[in-house]
This record gives C-alpha cells, structure tokens and sequence, in this order.
C-alpha cells in the first residue's frame, strides 16, 4: 500500500469530531507515508515511533506521547525489545473540534510559535492516568464513546493549556504553508535524511516529476548532485571544525559505506577525508 490515509484506514469512516482507535501491532514499520485527515494525539503504549514531517524528525519511546497536525509524514513504529510488541491509543480530532474548543474556552492561541507538524511531550502522573482512562473508554459500546470523547478530549485540551501553556496550539490552528514554501522545507530540513526522491515529493506534496521540476527551478541543478554536494560540504565542516573521524560521519551524511564516502569526498575537494584533515 503505497500510501495510508489515518483514520479511515482504521476504522469506518464517520463524521464524529472525536475518534479513538487502539492501535497494536507485533509488526516494524518503516517509513510508511501517511495521510492524516485529522489531527490526532499519539499516545505510545509500547515501542518506539519515529515521524518525519516536512520541517522535522521526532522519535520518541513509551516515555512520550505526540501531537500531530493533519497532513502528510511519514511514520516508522517499533516493536519494544522486551516483548515484541508496539501499542498506542490514537485520538483523532477535527479542526472544527479544536476550533469550537478554543472558542467556547475563550483562549487566546500565541501568533509567534513556529508552524510545525508534529510536537513531542513526557507522560507525566496526570496524562498517563488519562491514557488509561481511553483503554477503558474504548472497550464501551460506540455510542458510549461517541458521548465520552468530546468530553475526554476537552480534559486532555484543558490540562495541557494549564500546564504546557497554549502555545502548543499555534501549529494546529495555522493553514497550511503555500507550497513553494512547504517544498524549501522539505528540501533544507531533510538534506542530511536518507530519503528517497519519492519520500521528498510525498512529503512537499506533490509528484516526483513536479518535485524534480521544482528542485530545478529554485536550486539550479538536479536533486542527486545538490544533496550530494551539502552532505560532503557538511562532511568538511565537521572533519575540519570539530575533528571528527571519517568512519564517525559517513552515516551521518547520508552515505551507506566508508568507501563511498571516501571516494565522494575525492572526487569534490581532489584529496580523501584523511588528508583533508591534515591540510
């Protein structure tokens, strides 16, 4: 399956403005692209998450729980090494819910916080007591939890304005970047990530073919020789200014073996890591 859309993927598609799914799975997942019509908490049971937006990477484990904005990324999820598995609760809410939330509490949303896609918070005593709560909520009859949910999700919003403050609330409230806009992000946030041509265009919305033209239009060259030539003008910045060895880096910018690093490296500054260090 090329690409999944969240909820729908999930469950039956419905118009409530608060969903919830308990998610389990003894599968690993990787970089799977998602298409998330809602923005939903991720309440990670068990395992580790890994989501990689258009402006940035978040991994957390068990300790955390995200906020995502509805969108595209792309998700890996890990089964725990103690007993193999990966569980979380989703709450799905809609962009009206969150709206009729700020509106009916009369808060005021910050205009200054940046405009991300996803945000990453420890469990403390009270939210890990919530999540319990949802595991219950969600064993009940779906016309239970179809009167519960609003209710549950107006507690999580409430307990997070006090505690965290509401500047969480920005990157939900905020349209979507134009896409010229979304498309540098993507391009300069993700140079050092090993993605593929397709991640890169799923992630700037848009085809491969659109993306390469785009690439062209504002980098002057092709993708491959740009992203190439940041990751070894990296590579130098940090043999040369933080004395890192070859074998420290060559992952780190993009390369799967030393050798290719090496041989890379030859071929744009004329010596190999090693004498460049020496210069």
């Amino acid at each position: 399956m090329d690409i999944i859309t969240l909820p729908d993927f999930l469950m039956e598609e419905d118009t409530t403005p608060v969903r919830l799914f308990h998610y389990q799975t003894t599968t690993n997942h990787m970089r799977v692209k998602i298409n998330l019509t809602n923005h939903t908490f991720s309440f990670l049971l068990e395992g580790e998450k890994e989501l990689i937006s258009d402006n940035e990477v978040v991994s957390v484990r068990d300790s955390h729980f995200i906020v995502m904005k509805s969108g595209h990324c792309m998700m890996t999820e890990r089964l725990s090494a103690e007993n193999q598995n990966y569980e979380s609760m989703l709450l799905f809410f809609s962009r009206t819910a969150m709206l009729d939330f700020i509106q009916k509490h009369q808060i005021v949303v910050p205009h200054a916080s940046p405009a991300k896609i996803v945000q990453a918070f420890p469990y403390d005593d009270f939210t890990a007591s919530f999540v319990r709560s949802l595991v219950d909520v969600f064993k009940l009859p779906l016309q239970t939890q179809a009167k519960l949910l609003p209710v549950k999700f107006e507690e999580i919003m409430l307990y997070l304005c006090e505690h965290i403050g509401t500047d969480f609330l920005r990157f939900l409230t905020i349209g979507s970047d134009d896409q010229t806009s979304r498309f540098i992000q993507v391009v300069e946030n993700n140079k050092f990530e090993k993605l593929s041509l397709q991640e890169l265009a799923f992630l700037s919305n848009m085809s491969v073919s659109t993306f390469k033209r785009e690439f062209r239009k504002h980098f002057r060259e092709s993708p491959s020789k740009w992203f190439q030539d940041q990751r070894l003008t990296y590579s130098a910045f940090l043999l040369r200014d933080k004395a890192l060895r070859p074998t420290d880096i060559f992952e780190d910018v993009g390369y799967e073996n030393l050798s290719n690093f090496i041989n890379a490296f030859k071929r744009k500054y004329g010596v190999t890591p090693k004498q460049y260090q020496t210069k």
